[in-house]
């Protein structure tokens, strides 16, 4: 009976469209918002990650589920050299490609296949980077670019990566999202064809699911991969994400049975999702940060006074109890508190409105200031109301007497532009997704990632001379004291104001089964059934 209710509802949102799949094996994700693409290495998001990433493609090393430790996945092992600066991968036999209506592979996964995505990734020159001009800003923003000294193929299975220095967390980050391996087949077929660009719309992996078609603020449709290589892993015929940008409407089909599992609901409606005996609401601790980022190319948020006044302006304990209500912790640092290497002897500066506007005055802010403050169009792990924290800040800034315009755009714009840096301030956030220190104080606050991940466009010297140090030793005490030593300085610069650390909620029908929540806010479908 349930499934008959689940393919009805399908059938009216539009989402399958015979009831000959009634016996099939169905699950309805209500997501956040519409993915920019489909090839993981141009994006930054989780929203982005989640259509393709965790459904379509595979890495080399994969982090355990729920967990943080990176594990074989396209690489069923690799070698270390004694001096840390060269990774040799050996790499899983018997692994297809996906076949869809446009594309039939004539061969396995093999070391082509890796060396074409990060050679594209490494080589501006490339010749399918030439006919489909992209940026990888994960990529550039944690110095692989830099650092990857060339990628050789020894043999079909067996790949060799040279570094120029010492990176310890370098499998870590080979686990990560932007690291999907593409086909190297299918890359030529496009080229060839005069369609590179397709790479980013019709996608082939060879991940759980494939891809079958997507309406853009509506649907993404897949199909189980029949031929996955640990075919246990697929437990779902046909997944369709849902898109709902309202967690109150993701909220409401999700109690109507409409979609099966969710994610960032409003705080407001966790008490009724709770309730509900047809639901479970698993929860975790937050591996994440919601902060305001400043724009320090842009006046008057180049001066550290203005940066100052508008941090210590902020009613942070007002902002968590309204935004987070209950479901929300304090933040002080530019990452969460369990991470390894967090120096908990830094503290905020105290709530000061009257300092503030000294402050402020000494640096020639006149009364009356205008200035943007971005805020984000969807909810996130570590922001489950954005909207609500900018009106809040603006009421908090307009005290000091500046006035804050709210803006906004559709999400994936609205990065987008962030990235060129078109906004003064802005609500942003991040869930932490290789486990590292680095991932953290290099990816966001770094200068190899002004035109990525830092939204502040903070360059600073003494900063980013500690946190690639660190980078360079594998001994963890030594990392640890030197990502403390950053902190001191991201503290004392201001670059961002950090807010909260947010509570993870996933509400899912209880005829879900094997859905794990990840530290780095993944959501993963591999194992997950609909019963």
């Amino acid at each position: 009976m349930r499934m008959s209710l689940l393919c009805k509802a399908l059938l009216t949102a539009g989402l399958l469209s015979s009831v000959s799949l009634a016996q099939a094996s169905n699950l309805v994700y209500c997501s956040e918002g519409s993915p920019g693409g489909f090839d993981p290495g141009q994006y930054t998001t989780g929203t982005d990650f989640d259509a393709a990433s965790e459904t379509i493609f595979n890495r080399l090393a994969e982090f355990e589920r729920g967990g943080t430790k990176a594990q074989p996945g396209l690489a069923t092992s690799w070698d270390i050299s004694e001096d840390g600066l060269t990774y040799t991968f050996h790499l899983r036999e018997g692994v297809k490609f996906h076949t869809t209506d446009y594309f039939k592979p004539s061969r396995e996964f093999n070391a082509d296949d890796v060396l074409f995505t990060f050679n594209r990734m490494l080589d501006r020159n490339h010749p399918f980077r030439k006919a489909y001009p992209s940026e990888f800003p994960y990529f550039t923003d944690m110095g692989l670019d830099k650092n990857i000294a060339k990628v050789e193929k020894k043999d079909d299975h067996t790949v060799v990566f040279t570094l120029k220095e010492v990176d310890a967390a370098f499998v870590q980050n080979l686990a990560m999202n932007f690291a999907g391996i593409h086909s190297a087949e299918y890359a030529d077929q496009l080229l060839k064809a005069g369609k590179a660009a397709e790479i980013n719309q019709k996608p082939i992996g060879t991940g759980p699911f494939v891809f079958s078609r997507y309406q853009k603020d509506a649907a993404i449709r897949y199909k189980g991969n029949k031929e996955y290589w640990n075919p246990d892993d697929v437990k779902i015929d046909n997944l369709i994400f849902s898109i709902n940008t309202d967690a109150s409407v993701r909220a409401q089909k999700l109690r109507a049975g409409e979609c099966q599992i969710t994610l960032n609901p409003r705080p407001a409606d966790l008490k009724g999702l709770q309730a509900d005996k047809n639901l479970n609401v698993p929860t975790a601790p937050g591996y994440n940060l919601g902060y305001i980022a400043y724009n320090v190319t842009r006046a008057p948020f180049d001066k550290l006074e203005v940066r100052q006044a508008l941090d210590m302006a902020v009613n942070k304990k007002a902002i968590i109890d309204a935004v987070y209500q209950g479901a929300g912790q304090l933040a002080v640092n530019g990452m969460p508190p369990t991470q390894w290497s967090y120096d908990e002897s830094i503290k905020d500066a105290p709530y000061n409105p009257e300092k503030a506007k000294e402050l402020l005055k000494a640096a020639g802010v006149k009364e009356g200031t205008e200035i943007t403050l971005w805020a984000m169009p969807v909810q996130r792990p570590y922001n489950p109301n954005a909207r609500l924290m900018a009106e809040m800040l603006q009421a908090d800034w307009a005290k000091v007497g500046v006035k804050a315009r709210i803006v906004s755009y559709e999400w994936g714009e609205y990065i987008k532009r962030a990235h060129a840096g078109e906004h003064d301030a802005m609500l942003i956030g991040w869930t932490g997704d290789n486990g590292d220190p680095d991932n953290w104080l290099g990816t966001l606050y770094g200068c190899a990632s002004v035109d990525g991940n830092n939204f502040s466009k903070w360059c600073n010297a003494e900063y980013d001379k500690l946190v690639v140090a660190a980078k360079r030793v594998t001994d963890q005490n030594e990392r640890s004291e030197l990502y403390k030593q950053a902190q001191v300085v991201l503290k004392r610069e201001v670059p961002i104001t950090p807010i909260a650390h947010s509570t993870v909620y996933q509400p899912m029908r209880t005829s879900v089964k094997g859905f794990q929540i990840s530290p780095f806010g993944r959501n993963s479908f591999i194992g997950v059934s609909n019963d």
